[in-house]
């Protein structure tokens, strides 16, 4: 029967490397203690040999074992402090394999939460689908039905491209993790954002400019780079003039992994001269007199 040895993680590795290195300096200052106390025992002699009148032959042979033991224990000492820089290579390199580890144990763990939002994403898409066609497949549909109908029809679209975008952050987000350059605010579950009232159809978009708008009596304004929820009836203006995008567009996600989604941004002043008024722009593409092409 064959047996196939396991490959070592970097972290056995590591830390194999520094207990042989460990161990090697305990070998190394056994030896130099043994090497020290034969040392001292030579400068006994040597000394005990010239306070006794010996003759320089015995002097000579004293001090010749002497120095040789000495450059024994001396060469001694510097391998122990060798060893030691390697032992403190050895110590950060394993202290940077764990780390490596757990960063790489966290960024499993964010892609298998968006492996799982991808595996549920085709379930939520046939139920929605089912719904919409629950209600519109009878010949008597009521205008009640129908506007219900497309109520979730919109809020199917939005939460595909919704499950897209978190799916593409929470994989960048591992990325940056096993590179050891993630922000643990991004770690932090994401805020849910209330969908928008009924009565106002909207989209949710990325702007690319600073806006403004008015809903009634109240003056909406939203930075630039932020995922917002745009009224409709204003999207085919701004997509126009190239203002906002949508959230599944190759640039947003670019522009999203550069500055994020706004969320901490602050709202722009009303004198800030970048801001981009909606409504002043509508009125003058209503304005702009049309080619007679009779």
């Amino acid at each position: 029967m064959v047996f196939f040895k396991r490959e070592l993680s970097p972290v056995e590795i590591f830390e194999r490397a520094l207990r042989d290195k460990q161990a090697a300096r305990q070998r190394l200052t056994e030896r130099l203690l043994v090497a020290e106390q034969a040392l001292e025992e030579k400068r006994v002699v040597a000394e005990r040999l010239a306070k006794a009148g010996a003759s320089n032959g015995q002097l000579d042979r004293a001090e010749a074992k002497m120095q040789a033991v000495e450059q024994k224990a001396k060469a001694l000492r510097a391998s122990v402090a060798e060893c030691d820089e390697q032992i403190i290579l050895a110590e950060r390199a394993f202290a940077d394999a764990v780390a490596q580890r757990e960063r790489d144990r966290a960024a499993n763990d964010i892609e298998a939460v968006a492996s799982a939002i991808e595996q549920a994403v085709p379930r939520f898409e046939i139920g929605a689908a089912a719904l919409v066609d629950a209600v519109t497949r009878g010949r008597a549909a009521l205008s009640e039905a129908s506007r219900f109908a497309a109520d979730v029809d919109d809020i199917r679209h939005e939460v595909l491209s919704a499950a897209e975008l978190i799916c593409w952050e929470l994989r960048a987000a591992a990325t940056r993790t096993r590179a050891g350059n993630i922000n643990v605010a991004l770690l932090a579950p994401p805020e849910v954002r209330q969908l928008p009232a009924p009565e106002t159809d909207r989209q949710m978009i990325y702007t690319l400019n600073p806006l403004t708008w008015r809903e009634g009596e109240e003056v909406k304004r939203v930075a630039a780079f932020t995922m917002s929820a745009l009224p409709k009836a204003l999207l085919p203006l701004a997509l126009a003039h190239q203002h906002v995008d949508y959230l599944n567009a190759r640039r947003v996600q670019t522009l999203m992994h550069v500055h994020g989604s706004g969320q901490q941004q602050t709202e722009p002043l009303p004198d800030d001269p970048a801001l981009v008024d909606l409504d002043a722009l509508g009125a003058q593409a209503e304005d702009t007199p049309r080619a007679d092409v009779a």
